[in-house]
């Protein structure tokens, strides 16, 4: 019998939660190998302002120009199949008149996308595709550790309090989402007036900051630590309730308050320009998997191996401490 882990499919998965869960990690997967090849075909331009005769520079712009073509093709399917959850959640979102999850991540996507498919049809700036790689790749990872730890709950029985965390979270990621895209907006605007090439990147960034994935799956992640904890400890004859409900909220309020103070660290420095987008896609990816692994800490055994106990025997205070 496998071990109940924070993303075990649930007993009830229906067919419908193992299509979703299906596509998003082939999603994911082919994501990752743009991701990879278009970090590869941006190594180029990272050359492009070093000290070289003459002839070696117009050699290796000929090959920044190839290898942006190489990767603007690369980024077709990448846009049109891997992020095409994005467009259907941002599309859903606007056609009811309010501002959900995906429409900053869409904006993002769209904002590194398009200046960098002119930029290589003109041969002239900068390009972001590698950004564009990275952010989808990393969005679509987190996403599938938020989807996996939605699934191992469906069907759970919730209490007041369980509810109540989570529209809390729903509500902080939506506040956080509106102030963010106004942010990215002024912020973007006085960038193109002093100093129009830096204006794209530090929008881009701020708009890659302004997903709220770790701030979605903070709650989440907890209620499946606990459902993992409590199957764990079923299996082995101990469970404490009561310690184990302490310790998920203990849990998701970390967890929230970890991930918004990480947002709001970063965002200054997004909003100053010293923050490159795919730097920027790196601390959401960061963020997501810090979430995961503070969940985590719930439900594995708690020094089973030092202690000599067996997995799940804990008591209610190392969950509550």
């Amino acid at each position: 019998m496998l071990t109940p882990s924070l993303f075990t499919p649930p007993p009830n998965m229906t067919d419908a939660m193992r299509r979703a869960r299906r596509h998003m990690l082939a999603r994911t997967g082919l994501a990752w190998l743009v991701m990879m090849q278009v970090m590869m075909l941006a190594f180029p331009g990272y050359l492009r302002h070093g000290a070289r005769a003459p002839d070696a520079q117009r050699s290796l712009e000929q090959a920044i120009v190839l290898m942006n073509w190489l990767s603007l093709v690369l980024c077709v399917p990448l846009i049109l199949y891997c992020a095409w959850p994005v467009w259907r959640g941002a599309g859903r979102a606007l056609s009811q008149r309010r501002i959900g999850m995906d429409v900053p991540v869409a904006l993002g996507i769209l904002a590194a996308f398009i200046p960098s498919v002119v930029a290589t049809w003109r041969d002239a700036g900068e390009v972001y595709f590698d950004s564009v790689s990275m952010f989808v790749a990393f969005l679509l990872t987190a996403r599938f550790l938020e989807t996996c730890a939605r699934q191992a709950v469906s069907g759970q029985s919730r209490d007041g309090q369980d509810i109540g965390l989570l529209r809390s979270a729903d509500r902080l990621a939506f506040w956080f989402v509106c102030v963010q895209i106004l942010l990215a907006v002024l912020v973007g605007l006085y960038w193109w007036r002093a100093q129009p090439d830096q204006a794209v990147a530090v929008t881009v960034a701020l708009l890659v900051m302004s997903c709220p994935c770790a701030l979605s799956m903070s709650v989440p992640a907890a209620l499946a630590a606990r459902h993992a904890a409590r199957l764990r400890g079923d299996a082995d004859g101990a469970r404490d309730a009561a310690g184990l409900d302490r310790a998920m909220r203990r849990v998701a309020r970390q967890n929230l308050h970890g991930s918004l103070a990480w947002h709001l660290l970063m965002t200054p420095l997004a909003a100053f320009g010293w923050v490159q987008p795919w730097v920027a896609a790196i601390t959401m990816l960061l963020s997501s998997l810090a979430v995961a692994a503070n969940a985590w800490r719930l439900a594995r055994p708690a020094g089973d191996e030092a202690s000599g106990r067996r997995p799940g025997a804990r008591s209610s205070d190392a969950l509550a401490g």
